[in-house]
Order: C-alpha cells, then sequence, then structure tokens
C-alpha cells in the first residue's frame, strides 16, 4: 500500500490563504497552529514558516497589538495584491520581448562580416541574462499559479512567445559559430571557450 503524499509547500501557502478568507478573523500564531492542522491539513509544526512566507508576500497582513502579535487577509485585498503582481510580471515580460529583438537585430548584423569578437562575446554574456531573466519569470509565475488561474493563462501564452523567441536567437548564435568555423576553421569547442559558450547551451524547452 502506497504511503499517502504529503502537501507540497505552495499546497500548504494556498490552503492556509484560504483558511483566512474563510474564517474573516484575526489570527495569533498559536491559534493558527491548532486550527490549521484540523480544517486544512497542514502539520502545526509547518504553520509558522508558510505564514511567514504569506506575510513576505504581502498576502496576508500581520501587526502587534500590546504583546501579541496578529495575522488576517482578506479576499478583495489578496485579489488586488495579485492583479498588481501580475501586472508587474507582464511588464517585465514585455520589456524582456523588447530587449531580445533588439538582441536578434545585433546577432543578425554580427553575422555580416562583423569581426570584432568583443561584440560577439557582450551578445553572448547578453544571452545568457535573458535565459536567466526568463528562468526567474517561469519561477515567479509558478508561485503564482494557484492565485489567478486566468491572467496565469495569459501569461504563459506570453511566456511561450518569448521562449520562441529565444530559441530564435539562440539559432542564431549557433549560426554564428557555423560562420566562425567556416571562416576561420575553427573547431567548435575553440569557439565555445573563446567566446564563453557553456556546454549546456542550447534551445529552451517550453
Amino acid at each position: 500500500m502506497s504511503k499517502k503524499r504529503g502537501l507540497s509547500v505552495e499546497e500548504k501557502r494556498t490552503r492556509l490563504l484560504q483558511l483566512f478568507f474563510e474564517k474573516k478573523e484575526f489570527f495569533q500564531l498559536k491559534e493558527l497552529e491548532k486550527i490549521a492542522p484540523k480544517e486544512k491539513g497542514i502539520t502545526s509544526m509547518s504553520v509558522k514558516d508558510i505564514l511567514q512566507s504569506l506575510v513576505d508576500d504581502t498576502l496576508v497582513d500581520s501587526d502587534r497589538i500590546g504583546t501579541s502579535n496578529y495575522f488576517w487577509a482578506f479576499p478583495s485585498k489578496a485579489s488586488n495584491n495579485r492583479k498588481r503582481r501580475l501586472g508587474e510580471l507582464g511588464e517585465r515580460l514585455a520589456e524582456s520581448e523588447r530587449k531580445k529583438a533588439h538582441l536578434e537585430e545585433q546577432v543578425a548584423a554580427a553575422k555580416v562580416g562583423r569581426e570584432d569578437s568583443e561584440d560577439r562575446v557582450q551578445l553572448l554574456r547578453s544571452v545568457q541574462e535573458k535565459r536567466a531573466q526568463r528562468q526567474e519569470l517561469d519561477a515567479e509565475l509558478e508561485r503564482y499559479r494557484a492565485c489567478d488561474p486566468e491572467r496565469l493563462r495569459e501569461l504563459r501564452e506570453q511566456t511561450a512567445v518569448a521562449t520562441e523567441a529565444a530559441n530564435r536567437w539562440t539559432e542564431n548564435v549557433f549560426a554564428v559559430k557555423t560562420w566562425c568555423k567556416s571562416k576561420f576553421g575553427l573547431e567548435g569547442s575553440q569557439i565555445d571557450k573563446q567566446f564563453g559558450i557553456p556546454e549546456d547551451f542550447d534551445y529552451l524547452q517550453s
């Protein structure tokens, strides 16, 4: 008989937030440590860390009254916070798209007889930076996966477009390598070392 799978961190966050929305009350930590296991299946030992992560993400409010800390969250504010955060993510994706388009133009220009190796090194660094930004955005989107499904579907579509664009200029980098091999008779490993191209440099998976 298989062992029952425990809740993931994201599932615990979602359930604890639901508890606040359902109760519409103010709680102390010790109260949540008693209620959460019974009503949401969250172990009492993990309540403190999960609660703090929600406070850090401004999904739960907290304040000290006298000698006690109180926590609360209401659906209206959570909705506004999600919309604001998702709007910020959308803006970052759009800015990333603009920068990628500019990099595509630079890579295309580098293929036409440009022998300034420093420019190509800078392009490759920029490519790596944009790939890292894309990964950060993916991770951020995953954290908000359970918050606003409709908006997240739109952002996932935008991410798919960004992935396609990233793969186009990744293909351009490979084209530059091919051109260097033909022009200068270099091995692929030499080109990678010369321009700092990592061994795992490849197309992004959607």
